[in-house]
Formats: structure tokens, sequence, C-alpha cells
């Protein structure tokens, strides 16, 4: 009966998958055809005729490269920044005892349960008052301050022993030496792993976008998507796809590199289940 279980779980996983890679083999293989067979074969899974002119064309049509740009620095701002700021609460509130840390704690994360949305009223008061809007800072300074990121890595703070800190501080190391020589190498698993996490939702972000920017130049890759087809007046699926298709790109590496380090800092942290 196990194995059969087995066998069966693994039939519906591998359904799941395939499941779940369709919508991108559709978008790949779309971003080949033209607009005829678009129009007389909707429902065609292969091109025919292969069309590869649709990504000359795009990259003829809409910025990419500075998009590219402003989404590649603007994720790297933010995972520097979250990393450094969530680890410093992390340590904080894992290893260093004061009065409240608990309730505080605990509010700190309950602010997850707010909705992004919410907020974007007294966030865009906030940021109009210090003149950012239409600015990469409108992006960056909102994001570093990530309950997610203080709560994972606490974790992992946790599981450092304290035997190393107490023979560190024998020595005579304070507080921020052994932060940085005891502390973030021995939770580095947990960096990467957040590092990564922020990353792909750096990049994925397009509400926050569209609502603090308003000049091209400073669009993201989700806004480049967006203003694409309106831009030309209608959408054409082909050109759309072969755009998606390239913009996905760094997610989908950035994804195959880290799933493993997610998957392994996950169990290691106790967020698996332990």
């Amino acid at each position: 009966m196990t194995h059969r279980r087995q066998i069966l779980l693994h039939v519906g996983l591998g359904l799941g998958g395939l499941i779940m890679l369709f919508p991108f083999v559709w978008m790949l293989l779309t971003s080949f055809k033209g607009v005829s067979q678009m129009i007389n074969e909707p429902l065609a899974w292969l091109p025919a005729p292969w069309r590869s002119q649709n990504y000359p064309d795009v990259l003829g049509s809409v910025p990419l490269g500075q998009a590219y740009w402003n989404s590649m620095y603007i994720a790297a701002v933010t995972v520097a920044a979250t990393l450094f700021t969530g680890s410093m609460a992390a340590y904080a509130f894992a290893r260093i005892p004061f009065r409240g840390s608990g309730p505080l704690f605990g509010l700190f994360l309950a602010t997850q349960m707010v909705p992004a949305q919410v907020t974007v009223v007294p966030l865009y008061i906030l940021l109009a008052k210090l003149q950012l809007i239409d600015s990469h800072l409108s992006l960056i300074l909102p994001a570093i301050a990530n309950p997610f990121a203080v709560f994972l890595l606490r974790q992992f703070v946790r599981a450092v022993p304290v035997e190393l800190e107490d023979a560190a501080r024998i020595d005579g190391a304070g507080r921020w030496t052994i932060f940085w020589r005891i502390i973030l190498p021995n939770i580095r698993p947990g960096l990467w792993t957040l590092g990564i996490i922020v990353f792909l939702a750096s990049w994925n972000s397009y509400f926050f976008p569209l609502v603090f920017l308003n000049t091209p130049d400073l669009f993201t890759i989700p806004l480049l998507l967006d203003s694409f087809n309106s831009q030309r007046g209608g959408v054409d699926y082909g050109l759309t796809a072969a755009l998606s298709a390239m913009t996905v790109l760094p997610m989908l590496i950035a994804f195959l590199v880290g799933q493993r380090k997610i998957l392994n800092s996950m169990a290691s942290s106790g967020l698996g289940g332990r």
C-alpha cells in the first residue's frame, strides 16, 4: 500500500507540475506565432510557420534594456537593504533581551496581515511630502521594512548555538563584532533564501510601480509590459508573448538557481514543519 501511495503521489505531483508548466510553454510557443495564425487558429499548439521576427520587432519598439536596468538595480538595492536591516532586527529579537520584545515582535508580524493596497494612500502622502513620487526610492524605501524577513532570519539566528557568542564575548567581542563575525556567517543559508524571495517579489512588483512611477524612463519590467499594448492601440499576442518571454528569463534563472537553497533553508530553520 505504501508503494502504491508513493506511485500515486509521484503521478499527482507530475501532473501538477505539467499543469503549472503549461502556461509557460504556451507563452514560448505563442511568441513564435504570427498575427494571421493567432486569428485563424487561436488554439493551434505549434506555430505554423515559426516566426522569429517577433523578438527583433519587440526589441526595436520598446526600451527593454532601460526597463531591465531599472528592475535589476531596484531589486538588487532592495535585496541588499532588506538583508541588512532584517538581519539586524532578527538578531535583536532573537538574542538581545529587552522589555516588551515578545509583544513588539508579535505586533511587527501582525502587519503582514494588512494588505499592501490598504497602506497605499498614507504611503503616497508620505512619499509626496518627501518629494519621492516618480522616483525609484519610492519603491525601495517602503520595501526595506520587511516583517517576513525579520521572522525568517530570526529562526536562523535562534538556531545558532549560544555557546559561540559566549566564547566570543569572553574574548572581548562586542555585539557588533558578534553580529558580523558569528551570526551572519552562520545564517548564510537564510540570507540566500531571503535574497531570492525578495528579488523575485521586487522583480514582479506591479501595483506600487503603477502608483508611484509616471515617467516612462523609470518604468520597471511589469510597467513596460502593461504599457506595451496600450501604446500600440491593441493586443498583438505574438509580440506580447515574445516580450513576456524575455522579461521572465531573470526570474526563471533566479528560481532555478535558488530553489534547492530555499527548500533546504526552510527545512533547517524549522519552517518546513519540524
